[in-house]
């Protein structure tokens, strides 16, 4: 898929991070893992995301990355496939370059490792990454990696492949200057955890799309919010909000790391098989997933 085409699909719907399977060893579990993605796949979203921060790309390897990546290209049919990408530059390069052999149609440029970086040093890496690809980019800001709105523009003019920006700082003044001074030369997503909390807001600052998190086990759902929110149906958003997301975030915030554990939870409790998170994140407690288990029952 050509960059342009990338950034048309991300554009026209729904998105979301199918997480990654894992046995009870640890190891890969790729067999459920084609079988998770063949079942999004048949709802509405216009793209999946391969090994991102919902798919725990934090605790695979460059090896693993590709192997998720073909997994998830043999199962999503015409869905496209974006990978996440990340870490330092030397090393994003290498996620990159594996994840584009692997058949990626894009890549999704997580935070750097660690430390913290002047805009001139987001500005390289970024670069250096889009330029070691042929793939369409999405820069993500969040955590320690957030480049400003002048710096965004800079990479927009060097690398013809940067198609997309999204956001996980919650900054709105921020997001509404990106896409005031990029204008159509960037598609824009949300992504904050469980962003439907926050998704008319966004919505409100130019950002008409976003990923979903819990469209790994409740997509019918998740498709019906968001199709409300592009309708500007506030009666349907705030059933929902108060039914599900509301009660939702409650058990998610009992834990640090739960916007990923919770997420795998709820796929296992649809029966589809995702297995336990890797450290450094904890599996919800048996109390937990029977309080999601309860509404999941509620809202499906």
């Amino acid at each position: 898929m050509s960059p342009d085409d990338l950034k048309v699909a991300l554009s026209s719907g729904l998105l979301s991070f199918p997480v990654t399977h894992f046995d009870t060893d640890g190891a890969l579990s790729l067999d459920t893992y084609r079988r998770h993605v063949e079942w999004l796949s048949g709802f509405e979203a216009s793209v999946l995301f391969a090994a991102g921060g919902t798919g725990e790309f934090f605790s695979l390897s460059p090896e693993e990355v590709g192997s998720v990546t073909r997994a998830a290209k043999e199962a999503s049919g015409s869905v496209p496939i974006v990978t996440g990408c990340g870490y330092g530059t030397e090393l994003a390069k290498d996620v990159a370059r594996r994840a584009e052999a692997a058949g990626a149609d894009g890549l999704l440029l997580l935070p750097h490792y660690l430390i913290g970086a002047p805009q001139e040093g987001l500005f390289r890496h970024i670069k250096a990454v889009c330029q070691a690809t042929d793939l369409g980019v999405v820069v993500y800001n969040r955590s320690n990696s957030v480049v400003n709105a002048d710096t965004l523009a800079r990479l927009a003019d060097a690398c013809p492949n940067l198609i997309g920006f999204k956001d996980g700082t919650g900054q709105i003044s921020l997001v509404r200057e990106i896409s005031a001074k990029l204008g159509d030369r960037l598609c824009y997503i949300g992504g904050m955890p469980t962003h439907e909390l926050f998704a008319e807001a966004f919505n409100a600052a130019g950002v008409t799309t976003y990923s979903s998190a819990v469209f790994n086990f409740v997509p019918a759902l998740a498709v019906r919010f968001f199709k409300a929110m592009r309708a500007g149906d506030r009666a349907t958003m705030e059933a929902i909000l108060k039914d599900f997301f509301y009660p939702f975030a409650t058990i998610r915030d009992r834990q640090t790391g739960y916007a990923v554990s919770i997420i795998k939870a709820g796929a296992a409790i649809v029966g589809q098989a995702p297995g336990p998170v890797r450290p450094p994140l904890t599996d919800l407690t048996d109390e937990e997933r029977g309080m999601l288990a309860a509404l999941i029952e509620k809202n499906a």
